[in-house]
C-alpha cells in the first residue's frame, strides 16, 4: 500500500491554494487596478492618477507584493509536491518560479518609486520624465519576467506527463503554454507586432487554471508503480 499518497494530496491542495491566490492577485493587480493608474504612453496622466488616486495606487502596489509572495510560495510548494517524483525537474520549477518573482519585484520597486515621486516637490516636468522612465521599467519587468514564467511551466508539464500523476494532456498544455510565453516575449522584443503573438499565451492560461482546479479538487494521483 502506498503510504505517501495522502500527504502528497494535502501538499497538492496547499499548492493549489497558493496558485489560486497568485492567479487572483494577478488578475486584480494587473488587469483591474493597473489600468486605473498606469496609462501606457501617457506619463502625465499617470502622474495625475497617482496624485488623485493615491489609495488605488497603493492597493495596486500591495497587490504586486501579493503576486510576489504567492509566486514564491507556489514555487516552494510545487518543489515539495514534485521533488519525490522528479527532483531535478522540481528544482527547475522552484528556481524559475522564484526568478519570475524577482522580476516582478523590480516592477514593485518601480511602483513604489512612482508613488514617492508623485508625492515629492520636484518640478512637474521632472516628475513626468521620471514617471515615464518608471513606467517603462514596470512594463519591461513584466515582459522580461514572462520568459521565466514560461520556463517554469515547461518542467512542471514534463513532471505531469512523464509521471502520469495528473492528466497527460495537462502536462502537454503546460509545456506548450510555457513555450508560447517564451516565444511571445522574444517576438515582442524583436519588434514583431503580429496578432498571433497575443494568442501564444492562451495555452498557458488554460493550463494554469486547469492545474489550479486539479490540485484543489483531485490533488494528485497515487503512484501506481509503488505498492
Amino acid at each position: 500500500m502506498n503510504t505517501s499518497s495522502h500527504p502528497l494530496k494535502t501538499t497538492a491542495r496547499i499548492t493549489g491554494i497558493w496558485y489560486l491566490f497568485m492567479a487572483v492577485s494577478g488578475v486584480l493587480g494587473f488587469l483591474v487596478f493597473h489600468p486605473k493608474i498606469f496609462i501606457t504612453g501617457d506619463p502625465a496622466t499617470t502622474l495625475q492618477n497617482i496624485i488623485d488616486g493615491e489609495s488605488i495606487a497603493r492597493i495596486r502596489l500591495l497587490l504586486e507584493f501579493a503576486i510576489i509572495l504567492s509566486q514564491v510560495l507556489t514555487a516552494v510548494w510545487f518543489y515539495k509536491l514534485f521533488s519525490p517524483i522528479n527532483e531535478w525537474a522540481a528544482w527547475s520549477v522552484a528556481i524559475w518560479g522564484t526568478v519570475n518573482a524577482v522580476a516582478i519585484m523590480i516592477s514593485a520597486i518601480g511602483m513604489a518609486s512612482a508613488l514617492e515621486i508623485a508625492d515629492s516637490s520636484m518640478p512637474l516636468d521632472e516628475q513626468v520624465m521620471l514617471i515615464s522612465v518608471l513606467q517603462s521599467v514596470i512594463k519591461n519587468a513584466w515582459a522580461a519576467g514572462s520568459t521565466f514564467f514560461g520556463l517554469w511551466l515547461i518542467p512542471m508539464g514534463f513532471i505531469v506527463f512523464s509521471s502520469q500523476r495528473m492528466p497527460i494532456w495537462l502536462g502537454y498544455t503546460l509545456m506548450i503554454g510555457g513555450v508560447g510565453y517564451i516565444l511571445s516575449t522574444l517576438l515582442y522584443y524583436a519588434g514583431i507586432e503580429a496578432s498571433i503573438v497575443n494568442y501564444l499565451t492562451i495555452p498557458a492560461t488554460i493550463g494554469e487554471f486547469w492545474m489550479i482546479g486539479y490540485l484543489l479538487i483531485f490533488g494528485i494521483r497515487p503512484n501506481t508503480n509503488e505498492s
